[in-house]
């Protein structure tokens, strides 16, 4: 039986593997936790700490509140375009973005707003196409590897899913970027790296992806997908675990060291 990294490895030298990554790989080269934007919403807002605090103030629900206030996202979108902008120096050092880069995925999703994995591809002289909105998808090369900005991208301001509204217009899952997704997923193995598996737009995603395939009545074929996570989670496993994602976990007490172990894995079986 193949191994988990002889699985993936395969799938990629057959240019049937994409990769999805999350806000751990940016914070992996600096970035500030989500925690500062909101720091931030508040004191721009004029917020105490008590009403921040309290358990349904989240940061999609202060970002809408933000638009209310403001006209517009566009302010809040500079100031995170200002401080989570990171040196192409500490991308450049980064080993889990030089991995990303060698692996080849052809198709890389991502949830982030920055830039960061589009400087690690320059830096290593990689071309790609980057994919943020309608207007992109027409860009689509076969030989470049696309990266698709899933949640927008900080030189569209109409692009970002970042207030509560975005969220809620997408979980109807009928945007371009959605349709293209499904596209893309239904017959390739899918890596997750970089979640913490909380994002619930991800979590339906991966269940109405599970959905389509459970109902065509051909489950069985249905690629493997795995999830990485810094550490065991019993309760993800085996919620991930019915809608057909094999959970892997870390065993580095540093997740960015798991995580380039892991990456690093997939290379040598490739």
């Amino acid at each position: 039986m193949q191994s988990m990294f002889e699985q993936i490895a395969r799938s990629l030298k057959k240019r049937r593997a994409m990769l999805f990554v999350g806000a751990g790989v940016s914070m992996s080269v600096g970035l500030p936790p989500w925690r500062k934007l909101i720091e931030h919403m508040a004191d721009d807002l004029g917020l105490d700490d008590q009403t921040v605090g309290m358990p349904d103030t989240t940061y999609q629900a202060l970002a809408e509140y933000y638009r209310l206030k403001h006209g517009s996202i566009g302010p809040l979108r500079s100031w995170m375009d200002r401080e989570w902008s990171v040196s192409r120096d500490k991308v450049k050092r980064s080993e889990i973005h030089k991995l990303i880069v060698s692996l080849d995925f052809p198709i890389i999703y991502t949830t982030n707003y920055d830039r960061n994995l589009e400087a690690a591809f320059e830096i290593y002289g990689r071309p790609f196409v980057k994919i943020a909105n309608a207007k992109d998808i027409a860009k689509v090369n076969g030989d470049l590897t696309q990266i698709i900005k899933y949640h927008g991208d900080f030189d569209d301001d109409t692009s970002l899913v970042l207030a509560e509204t975005d969220y809620f217009d997408r979980l109807s899952f009928d945007s371009p970027l959605d349709v293209k997704f499904r596209a893309d997923a239904l017959g390739r193995t899918i890596l997750f790296i970089g979640y913490s598996m909380s994002d619930m737009n991800i979590r339906l995603l991966l269940h109405r992806l599970w959905q389509t395939w459970r109902l065509s009545g051909y489950e069985r074929d249905r690629p493997k997908s795995f999830v990485f996570m810094p550490g065991p989670n019993v309760v993800q496993e085996a919620v991930l675990g019915r809608w057909g994602l094999n959970v892997v976990a870390g065993d580095d007490e540093d997740p960015q060291q798991s995580l380039a172990a892991f990456l690093s894995n997939i290379a040598e079986a490739k």
